[in-house]
């Protein structure tokens, strides 16, 4: 009897430490969860399944997206997670995450250039490495309405920009920048909200 009471505690014991904690990844303290809706967006050859995004084409113009776009929020603070997983890559500088401002466009937008780097979109920023086929990426942004906007690449702060106050969203999946062109397929995974 105690030897299977002993290993029942085991068993739980990993199972809770396996449990995604309660607060957020980066910058703890005072956030909230929710969970916003969101509308799914084909153009092109841009195909979604579920949290699996596709461009299917090669082509280097036209509008060519599959993504998911969030609700749109006015004011305070906001933080993102997901992670990503490109399984296969033929193409390049395809942006996976924007923060778009509904006033002015996009407003932030980490891309991914065939060989793994990521970089910002506006400034051409080097935000993180190691984004190559197969590896699992996670990210998180963090933005305070009005004031600035973080991205985190596997927990490291990588990148910070300054932004106006306005209507902002979120969105992810594959979208191909005016640079760009496919062919991706890009998983993801873990995505959670946070506010305060």
């Amino acid at each position: 009897m105690r030897r299977r009471l002993v290993g029942g505690l085991a068993v739980l014991s990993a199972l809770v430490l396996a449990a995604p904690t309660a607060g957020a990844e980066v910058e703890p303290g005072g956030w909230g969860s929710y969970s916003p809706g969101f509308s799914v967006q084909e153009r092109g050859c841009g195909d979604v399944s579920d949290l699996t995004f596709r461009l299917t084409c090669s082509t280097a113009g036209g509008d060519q997206r599959a993504e998911r776009r969030y609700t749109t929020y006015t004011s305070g603070s906001r933080q993102f997670e997901g992670y990503f997983r490109i399984t296969s890559m033929s193409g390049s500088r395809i942006s996976l995450k924007q923060t778009f401002n509904e006033a002015d466009g996009p407003f932030f937008m980490l891309a991914v250039e065939r060989g793994g780097r990521l970089y910002a979109v506006h400034g051409g920023t080097t935000v993180g490495t190691g984004a190559t086929v197969g590896a699992t990426v996670r990210i998180n942004t963090v933005h305070d309405v009005g004031g600035t906007h973080r991205t985190y690449v596997n927990g490291s702060l990588k990148h910070t920009v300054s932004g106006p106050s306005g209507p902002y969203y979120d969105k992810f999946g594959a979208y191909r920048t005016d640079s760009g062109a496919g062919q991706i397929t890009v998983e993801r995974s873990g995505i959670r909200f946070w506010r305060k």
